[in-house]
């Protein structure tokens, strides 16, 4: 679904508007798989060099491995500024923002930075569920935003999400895939729509599982449920991705699907308690956390199979509304971007081939999602 790559303008300089620990890792990317100046602002010098000694740091452990010469490390090094302004954006080619998660502060992001930029420097969005075309409403050139949605850690999660907007362009949409490609990365095609991809259905996903402790069943089924099936119990899952971004992204789903996302008021809880785990240091389930969740009276126990059939159905749901809704081209770009942006096991093939060999995508949807007799045998 990419368009023509010859519509790609050459990127020689890229700027990224935050010095955080995403931002930082993107900046590193950006220096080592285009080679090109990049610059990163923040609101204060003290955030701006946090973020470049990131990259300085990681510059230099990648030396100390023998994987960069003393030349490389050092001309890497000059790639990378920070500033406390963004007049150094005047003669970048791409600009991506990895600011705070919130409409607001990404629209006024782009205000700012759109009167310092060329009408061709493509604005690319890291955001992991708001909307392209909302973001680039107020600007004077909304053609050049665009979706840009890493996986973290940056470095390690093969997927970029690109999302187009109502009004991106085919040169910038190209623009983004041919620096996808040279960043090494696996690029899908995504339409606008709540949270894309990953975060959509990893969304529909936890919230399933904590809709299922919430009504009663212990915690400790529901995280035996997946093994094999997804690449971590969905606590585990959860408490990896942060309490927090997990209830946002439930948040966001809930506002744009109410009937179908759950949002957890146990989960609203926890992060109001900015407790960041629901694993100890030990490795094990924190059983305080759980003791302080609020049952119902009626409580419905389920046992691993049937916590395991609710929650694949829900997937099954929510693949065949992606696939009518073309949020992408193919049930296989769903696989792929569970496999490479959420690290389900590949032995499976993906979500799909899983929910037909199962039978349970016939069972909720009436139908398979691939031809019959493909990946159907589990290895």
């Amino acid at each position: 679904g990419a368009p023509d790559k010859a519509l790609a303008r050459k990127v020689t300089k890229v700027g990224v508007v935050g010095a955080g620990l995403m931002a930082s890792q993107m900046a590193l990317l950006f220096i080592r798989r285009l080679d090109v100046p990049v610059i990163m602002t923040d609101l204060d010098q003290a955030r701006v060099d946090k973020g470049v000694g990131y990259v300085h740091d990681e510059i230099d452990k990648l030396l100390a491995k023998g994987r960069v010469s003393q030349d490389k490390a050092n001309r890497l090094k000059g790639l990378i500024t920070g500033s406390t302004s963004k007049d150094g954006f005047a003669d970048a080619d791409f600009v991506i923002e990895a600011v705070f998660e919130e409409m607001g502060v990404k629209k006024s992001v782009w205000a700012e930075v759109e009167q310092i930029v060329t009408p061709e420097c493509v604005l690319a969005t890291n955001t992991s569920s708001l909307s392209i075309t909302e973001m680039a409403a107020d600007l004077k050139h909304p053609e050049r935003v665009v979706g840009f949605h890493f996986f973290n850690p940056v470095a390690v999660m093969p997927l970029l999400e690109i999302i187009r907007g109502e009004k991106t362009d085919d040169a910038t949409l190209a623009t983004a895939f041919a620096t996808g490609k040279s960043l090494k990365k696996t690029c899908i095609l995504v339409k606008n729509s709540p949270s894309f991809v990953v975060n959509r259905l990893l969304g529909r996903f936890m919230g399933e599982a904590g809709k299922i402790v919430d009504e009663g069943t212990p915690v400790e089924v529901v995280e035996k449920a997946f093994a094999g099936v997804t690449p971590m119990p969905p606590f585990m899952l959860i408490s990896l991705v942060g309490p927090a971004i997990a209830l946002h992204n439930s948040e966001t789903l809930h506002g744009a699907f109410p009937e179908r996302f759950y949002v957890s008021p146990n989960l609203a809880k926890v992060v109001e308690e900015k407790i960041p785990s629901f694993y100890g240091a030990d490795g094990k389930l924190d059983d305080s956390i759980f003791e302080k969740f609020s049952k119902p009276a009626d409580a419905k126990v389920l046992t691993e199979e049937q916590v395991r059939e609710q929650a694949l159905s829900a997937l099954a749901d929510e693949t065949r509304r992606m696939l009518d809704e073309e949020v992408v081209a193919a049930p296989m770009d769903i696989d792929l971007a569970m496999i490479t942006g959420a690290g389900f096991p590949f032995w499976n093939g993906g979500v799909t081939p899983l929910l037909d060999r199962t039978g349970i995508a016939e069972k909720v949807t009436g139908q398979r999602f691939l031809p019959k007799g493909a990946a159907s045998v589990a290895r």
